[in-house]
């Protein structure tokens, strides 16, 4: 348990950076970009694509989009995509619970390919997300396009999202990859939080952790944490846990421009007297 909470009367840490949809903050662009997901996935557009930069809050946006599809969705999500074609086509199998062990490539396309006609059959849809996607090599693209080509006359078998850092949409614009970035008809590119933005996700996730007025970072103190993280909600994570922590220490309430101040040294790894 950190270390800070009872002093502050909070009842779980407020700048965890794991990515829990209960604290997601809904700025107009997150809101956007969530709806974007949905809206690609519902309407079956086949391929959807979120880029942001590192620590955006796409991940996030993610498992909240997976809490909003019913059990009439299959999901399947790929964290780590570092991998050869074939071992990511049994790690998509294996995802969906598939049998597929001792099977070749070839196998695993046609067990996939069955699992989907049965969805089909069944009413249901089916859906594969691939986090941190700007690290797909160029055969492993192709790959995910293959598994796109898994349709009947009227309809895609599989929507795809893909969820990656600004990288991915520079390999896209290869023309190597151009029968693939045609299949993309949903594009969203999640920027960083404005200043008042990020003032509210701030106050929003000391709410949700059960802060009441306390701790209270004063304007400076949130101009501060905007200037060194730039908006991007990693960095703002980690700034203020950083900042609580020392405003635990010296046993203030209020953390204000001097105690954010000694949080980015310490975060810096500034040793001082």
């Amino acid at each position: 348990m950190t270390v800070y909470l009872d002093f502050f009367g909070l009842s779980e840490p407020p700048f965890d950076i794991t990515p829990n949809p209960r604290f997601l903050f809904y700025s107009a662009k997150h809101r956007e970009a969530f709806n974007h997901l949905l809206f690609g996935i519902r309407e079956r557009k086949g391929f959807v694509q979120l880029t942001g930069e590192v620590g955006a809050g796409k991940t996030t946006l993610c498992r909240a989009m997976l809490e909003q599809l019913d059990d009439r969705y299959a999901t399947a999500l790929i964290l780590n995509p570092v991998m050869s074609a074939g071992e990511l086509l049994k790690a998509v199998a294996l995802e969906f619970a598939l049998p597929v062990s001792g099977l070749d490539r070839l196998e695993i396309l046609g067990v996939i390919n069955q699992f989907l006609l049965d969805q089909v059959e069944r009413g249901k849809e089916t859906v594969l997300i691939i986090d941190e996607a700007q690290d797909l090599t160029d055969e492993l693209l192709e790959q995910v396009r293959l598994l796109s080509n898994l349709e009947t006359d009227n309809r895609k078998l599989l929507q795809i999202v893909l969820l990656g850092q600004p990288e991915l949409r520079d390999r896209l614009n290869n023309p190597r990859l151009r029968q693939l970035r045609q299949r993309i008809t949903v594009r969203y590119h999640l920027r960083p939080l404005t200043r008042p933005e990020m003032a509210e996700y701030v106050r929003h996730r000391l709410h949700v952790s059960g802060g009441n007025g306390t701790p209270c970072f004063t304007w400076l103190a949130l101009w501060r944490v905007f200037q060194y993280s730039k908006g991007i909600p990693r960095l703002v994570n980690a700034l203020c846990d950083k900042a609580l922590l020392a405003g635990f220490v010296e046993q203030q309430n209020r953390i204000g421009f001097r105690l954010v101040n000694r949080a980015i040294r310490e975060l810096e790894g500034v040793i001082t007297a």
